[in-house]
């Protein structure tokens, strides 16, 4: 029999729909994602915790899930709200259906919702906190949850997802990322030959050079690029400090992205400002954050967030364009910024920030997601672009 569910927002607009997740009651900042596929990439995304994500695109679900596209170990995200989940899913990957996938680990969702209105909504008001429930279903009682949850802002919910411990990262790109014209799936064997042509072209022996990656709630994509590109990389907790950093003798050290408000971080800020100018610094979103933090700039929250797989960025150094990955709540005040950070990156749609360089150090960063798993891949080049920030000479 199907469950009824229903969502609340803290304005006092109530929708009711059906339960296609675990039964449960949860709360959390409502926003939206664009994308038309990728939904198993944003289940499993660290950077959502605390969030219930509403998909835009009318259906999903359409071709399952698989266990080589998650993002991290489990989902994140605090509900889901779709307004159809596909009963058939018909993909050869598939190895499960959404609804299963969700019920597996505990995620509270919710169809035949009208989401067009919510996400108008979430537009003219700005992101809202909310509460999702298949237990609860008294329209006042879950206005009252939704008015007392406690938002985004001033929260460290990176504390909440980082590992627990370090490790060597180890697995490439995925195979199917990776395809020759007419042959199907470059082979395990083809893709290592790869990776060693790749190194030999750098001058360097195989997998190397090292970078720590600092996770603070990482996508499992980055470390796959820059283990792909030849980097022996060792992930650490976003909570390590830079004696810890520093220890490893990494030639460069990445910055992840991660969920939340950035400004309560002070840990983060100052691990970063102690490595400036001691080692090569790469950011992506909440990094990009905690970068423009540690260089003496300030955040602050957006309206609703920009989340989905089309976003318009223009590279102000050549004029190019970039469809790009996005999922962020907060930005840089461009205000704010020092002299000795400059703007590379800037937002077609809003004209926010969305990269930044210092001047004088090694150091840089993008508000997006060049490691966008499904896509967009119109920013793979910043990795090569760290790679040469490391000293490295990269084609």
């Amino acid at each position: 029999m199907e469950q009824p569910a229903k969502l609340a927002l803290e304005d006092g607009t109530v929708y009711t729909g059906t339960s296609i997740g675990a039964p449960g009651e949860v709360d959390g900042e409502v926003c939206f994602n664009t994308s038309m596929t990728g939904y198993q990439e944003i289940l499993t995304d660290p950077s959502y915790r605390g969030q219930i994500v509403t998909m835009t695109y009318p259906q999903i679900g359409n071709y399952g899930v698989n266990g080589e596209d998650l993002e991290s170990a489990k989902p994140h995200l605090a509900g889901f709200i779709v307004r159809e989940h596909s009963r058939v899913r018909s993909n050869f990957r598939s190895e499960a259906s959404l609804s299963e996938f969700l019920q597996k680990w505990g995620v509270v969702a919710i169809e035949s919702i009208d989401t067009r209105a919510l996400v108008r909504k979430l537009r003219s008001r700005g992101a809202l906190r909310g509460v999702l429930s298949t237990v609860d279903l008294d329209d006042a009682s879950l206005v009252s949850k939704a008015k007392a949850s406690p938002g985004l802002v001033g929260r460290d919910l990176v504390r909440e997802v980082v590992p627990d411990m370090p490790c060597e990262w180890q697995e490439p790109v995925s195979r199917w990322t990776h395809l020759k014209k007419g042959t199907g799936p470059i082979s395990a064997a083809d893709r290592h030959s790869d990776i060693l042509r790749l190194t030999q072209k750098l001058d360097l022996s195989p997998f190397s050079p090292h970078v720590v990656a600092l996770d603070y709630g990482m996508k499992w994509n980055i470390p796959r690029h820059l283990f792909d590109r030849g980097c022996r990389v060792t992930v650490l907790p976003g909570t390590a400090t830079a004696e810890a950093v520093l220890a490893l003798e990494a030639d460069g050290v990445f910055l992840s992205n991660g969920p939340g408000d950035p400004e309560p971080l002070e840990y983060a800020v100052t691990t970063i400002r102690e490595l400036l100018g001691k080692k090569p610094i790469f950011g992506i979103c909440l990094g990009h954050q905690l970068l423009g933090l540690a260089c003496g700039a300030k955040t602050f929250k957006l309206k609703f967030g920009h989340r989905g797989a089309n976003h318009p960025v223009q590279r102000l150094e050549s004029g190019a364009v970039e469809i790009t990955s996005q999922n962020h709540g907060f930005a840089v005040d461009e205000r704010s910024l020092p002299n000795f950070l400059e703007v590379t990156h800037r937002s077609l749609n809003d004209g926010t920030i969305e990269g930044i360089r210092h001047r004088e150090l090694p150091a840089f960063s993008v508000q997006y997601h060049p490691e966008a798993s499904a896509g967009p891949h119109d920013s793979h080049y910043l990795f090569q672009e760290f790679l040469r920030t490391m000293g490295l000479q990269v084609s």
